[in-house]
């Protein structure tokens, strides 16, 4: 063999393997989408249902359409709410977005 040949084999390969290049970028991009989006976006949910299930009467809570009451009454599914002196309005129970506080202690 000659001496060419014998240096062009025992030189190093520049990169690697094109493949597993870029199976490994789109791990680590998956990775990233997972850790900044979706398990953020599950932890919300689950502190969301737990908040929904422990809703209660007195509870002062927000709808998704900005309406703010109080919880008077409590059923399976749906959650009669005070809104004014005189208005009592029937949502879901998970259209509340959000709850300000409990109005029972008052």
């Amino acid at each position: 063999m000659s001496v060419s040949l014998l240096a062009l084999l025992a030189a190093p390969r520049e990169g690697g393997n094109p493949t597993m290049i870029f199976l490994l970028q789109m791990v680590a991009i998956g990775a990233i989408f997972y850790m900044l989006l979706i398990r953020p976006q599950r932890k919300e949910q689950q502190r969301h249902r737990a908040m929904i299930q422990q809703l209660k009467k007195g509870d002062e809570v927000v709808t998704n359409g900005g309406i703010i009451g109080t919880v008077v009454h409590v059923q399976d599914d749906r959650l009669t709410i005070k809104t004014a002196e005189n208005t009592r309005i029937v949502v879901q129970r998970g259209r509340i977005a959000q709850l300000l506080g409990d109005r029972s202690a008052e």
